[in-house]
């Protein structure tokens, strides 16, 4: 008998991660009680369906689930979350009692793309030719910039973070001709050898890169690391990037080295989300700033509905999940 299977979550935010190919797989390895996802777990129509759940399959915009979830459902062995973190909705007892996978992995290679295209961008001055050339309209060939500095060749990068998105952005910048720099509290120096990344102190990270990107998680403890002290030991000209969380960074520290102009940003997510309508932050010449689009998005979602599906059917085969959420280490997860 096939294990029964339930979707949860919005499907406004879901478009495109489940293709038609990978809904007949599940199709075929389980027997989905109900095609529409649920949106809540209380009423009783959905507490009927969960008292035969035994794979909850969930996604962005979830409904909460904790201790009296799961005492509505006695069946349910495998939560698949088709998306990033968990921790926003899932109880850290439900970790502890209900073998939990996510498709945060998969989330973590357009952020890293998105980083790495960032990087390049950065060091070649695309934002101050772009407004030079838009303005002057001629051969830039004689501009002064293009002698300076300018380029990827020899560029020192540092990576805040041995984060999924971290390690990922690593792997995609190994080809480069970048000194890479690394600050993580996780990371050996053994292990940084072998990624081949300098490990630093944040603070000597700052310091010495060209080009700063951030890929912590959001905790308390990281709220505000990046703050004015720091922010002012990056050199000028050089160019810091948060696709991580607007909390991690401090917001009105970073604007006014801004709108001074010593700085430059990429920022793709911001405290809060949205700005305010007035924030110098949408004009600054500096700023590239886009509306939280690093992650998955469009057709790349399909990439986590195709993790989950494989996830699902290693669960349904009797296989070890490649990845599942280790309780342990929930208090680290973004």
């Amino acid at each position: 008998m096939q294990p029964r299977l339930a979707f949860a979550y919005d499907p406004q935010f879901t478009e495109h991660v489940f293709a038609a190919e990978q809904l007949q797989r599940l199709a075929g390895l389980c027997d989905i009680l109900r095609h529409e996802p649920l949106l809540e777990l209380t009423s009783p129509d959905a507490r009927a369906v969960l008292a035969e759940t035994e794979i909850l399959v969930t996604g962005w915009g979830p409904p909460l689930i904790d201790a009296a979830t799961l005492a509505t459902a006695p069946k349910l062995r495998l939560i698949a979350h088709s998306a990033g973190s968990i921790k926003y909705f899932i109880a850290p007892e439900v970790v502890e009692r209900v073998a939990v996978t996510s498709a945060v992995t998969a989330n973590a290679v357009p952020v890293a793309e998105f980083t790495v295209a960032a990087i390049l961008f950065a060091n070649k001055g695309v934002l101050a030719f772009r407004d030079i050339y838009r303005s002057e309209r001629r051969h830039l060939r004689s501009h002064p910039l293009m002698a300076s500095q300018l380029g990827n060749y020899q560029k020192t990068v540092g990576i805040i973070g041995a984060s999924r998105i971290g390690l990922k952005t690593i792997e995609l910048l190994a080809p480069y001709d970048f000194e890479l720099l690394l600050t993580s509290t996780s990371t050996t120096p053994e292990q940084a050898a072998a990624l081949g990344v300098e490990l630093v102190e944040l603070d000597e990270l700052m310091a010495r890169s060209d080009v700063a990107s951030l890929h912590a998680p959001a905790l308390p403890s990281t709220r505000h690391m990046i703050d004015a002290r720091r922010l002012a030991l990056l050199r000028d000209g050089a160019t810091f990037i948060n696709t991580a969380r607007g909390s991690i960074v401090d917001q009105d520290a970073l604007l006014r080295e801004l709108v001074a102009g010593r700085l430059n940003a990429v920022i793709d997510v911001t405290e809060p989300e949205v700005l305010p309508a007035d924030s110098p932050l949408y004009e600054l010449p500096n700023v590239l700033l886009t509306p939280h689009i690093a992650g998955a998005i469009g057709g790349e979602r399909e990439r986590l509905g195709t993790l989950i599906v494989d996830e699902v059917e290693r669960f349904v085969r009797g296989e070890p999940l490649l990845h599942r959420v280790p309780h342990e280490l929930l208090g680290q997860l973004a």
